[in-house]
């Protein structure tokens, strides 16, 4: 079967490639530049704990030794703190974690780490100079067409769009991308300089320094490595260039009111201007082409950063593609991708776009609402820290693959459709795992609590109990599983059994040893019985011709 086609070579897009070749599917990257990335220190993303645990496991590399941990954060208005928060160790064991931290890396460190990883991977090609500029599809497979110094024709199985906001796939497909220009925009420095909170990033409204120039009464602070700092203004409505000399004024001007004194010691690393657009594709699948990333959505105001978005998009995609190419394709399961995902970013939009006339409509309402300012910030902390309906990943409750009501079903503290927990797993073969480690490899996860079984060898108790009637349930599943063994999850009791898609949503919890309910949730979970899903592949093969 031809290869998975992926226009685009940024994060989001070599995400995909490494999730797919994990999974054994070949894929080619058709890659516009030159292969490597410009070093800028003024462009950098926050990872939440799922993102960062996903990129951790697809390149193999600990993030926080080229990235850096918040070790706190720190809201504050005019001279005034109001709330401080302290994270979590990240050394700490996954199910320990109350508060974990967000994670501040430069792109183009997370993208050469990507690339790394894809430069090791016989699956994956990676083209370069090659800039997309026809697509044609049919039932059987996609051609697209590259110019340049290699333009040629490529053959593939499905084509993905992670070309950005200006997507050329997006527009090839005639897929409408409406939404607005400009929400926000904001003057960004990096700089190396030492601040009075070491590892805390920091929300400063209404700083008393003010003025009425580009620093527009609100500047995060943020830090990486090697004593760099990433410093945002929000910038008032309108479009007024940002000189150098006005960007180094507010610099010194911040460093100074954040010192309580002169201006310390800086070196000024990069500027920019980064603008915040807010847009949502109508559709994200048209046949085989799909898209993901900037391409399908554009959101980032308020503290909230894209890229968590796409790299949650690549992720629950490529299981999906994995399953069609190694098998006949679902189109209830191809056509969840844009059901599951474009709902959640529909979500995280709606809420940051009501949020938005309360937190920059100027003072005005905070005269009249009292203890408005406080709930501000508060709204404000939830994009940066990831919590909240602006900044916490979604969930999938209501997804078309849940499975309907089942007479076992019980409740845990992962919802459903949740992400699951990084709770301590034995595999098959006896090792110690985290559950996490076995995402991501094209398999659904069926997981029993056993309390007790993490003192003994695997060989003592893999043939007693409940375990030989479990291993035979998963053993008649309608797609490829693998029984994992846990001394505990929170809010599980003994003997409970948990499904896990490849994703690491959880499907659901079953009370015991349920064959019945574990095989109806697993084929809910693949779009509906697989006879139904074949003949619904055969129509639309049927129609397309």
């Amino acid at each position: 079967m031809d290869p998975v086609i992926i226009v685009g070579a940024g994060p989001v897009g070599l995400t995909l490639a490494l999730a797919l070749a994990r999974q054994d599917v070949p894929c080619v990257v058709l890659d516009e530049g030159p292969g490597k990335d410009e070093p800028r220190l003024a462009r950098t993303v926050v990872l939440r704990e799922d993102t960062t645990a996903l990129m951790e496991r697809l390149t193999g590399v600990p993030l926080g030794e080229i990235g850096t941990h918040w070790a706190g954060w720190r809201s504050m208005r005019r001279k005034q703190v109001m709330r401080e928060v302290t994270f979590d160790d990240a050394d700490e064991a996954p199910e320990n974690l109350t508060n974990p931290a967000p994670l501040h890396i430069a792109q183009h460190v997370l993208t050469s780490a990507l690339r790394t990883a894809l430069a090791g991977e016989p699956l994956v090609k990676v083209a370069v100079d090659s800039r997309l500029d026809a697509i044609e599809q049919e039932s059987s497979g996609v051609t697209v067409h590259t110019r340049g110094p290699k333009g040629t024709w490529w053959r593939g199985s499905y084509a993905i769009g992670c070309d950005g906001p200006r997507s050329t796939v997006r527009k090839l497909m005639d897929i409408r991308f409406p939404g607005r220009t400009a929400v926000e925009r904001h003057a960004v420095a990096a700089l190396r300089v030492e601040l009075p909170w070491e590892g805390q990033a920091l929300l400063h409204r209404m700083p008393p320094w003010r003025t009425s120039g580009p620093s527009g009464g609100e500047v995060t602070g943020r830090p990486l490595p090697e004593g760099v700092w990433r410093l945002d203004w929000l910038l008032p409505p309108g479009k007024d260039l940002v000189t150098p000399e006005l960007l180094v004024t507010h610099v010194r001007e911040t460093l100074a009111g954040w010192s309580d004194g002169p201006t310390p010691p800086y070196e000024l690393l990069d500027t920019g201007v980064h603008t915040v657009h807010h847009r949502l594709a109508r559709r994200w699948r048209v046949g085989r082409v799909f898209i993901a990333g900037d391409a399908a959505h554009c959101l980032g105001t308020l503290g909230t950063h894209g890229l968590d978005e796409g790299l949650r998009d690549a992720d629950n995609l490529a299981w999906k593609l994995a399953s069609a190419w190694h098998h006949r394709p679902h189109e209830g399961l191809l056509d969840s991708y844009q059901a599951e995902r474009r709902a959640v970013v529909a979500a995280r939009l709606r809420a940051a776009d009501q949020a938005l006339p309360l937190l920059r409509a100027g003072g005005g309402l905070r005269s009249y609402v009292p203890g408005s300012a406080r709930g501000h910030d508060a709204l404000l902390m939830d994009g940066h820290l990831g919590q909240g309906a602006i900044g916490a990943p979604g969930t999938y409750a209501d997804s078309p693959l849940a499975p309907g009501r089942l007479e076992g079903e019980v409740p845990v503290d992962t919802p459903r459709g949740a992400p699951v927990i990084d709770v301590r797993v034995t595999a098959e073969d006896g090792s110690f795992v985290r559950l996490r480690d076995r995402l991501g490899r094209g398999a659904l996860l069926v997981l029993l609590i056993a309390p007790g079984t993490g003192v003994w060898d695997r060989k003592h108790w893999a043939t007693a109990g409940v375990m030989p009637r479990l291993a035979a349930a998963v053993t008649a599943l309608p797609y490829p599983a693998e029984l994992l063994v846990a001394e505990s999850y929170p809010g599980a009791a003994a003997h409970s059994v948990l499904l896990v898609r490849p994703d690491g949503h959880l499907v659901t919890a079953l009370s015991g040893v349920r064959p019945a309910d574990l095989y109806s949730a697993a084929e809910a979970v693949l779009g509906g019985p697989v006879k139904a899903a074949e003949e619904a592949g055969a129509r639309a093969a049927a129609g397309s011709r």
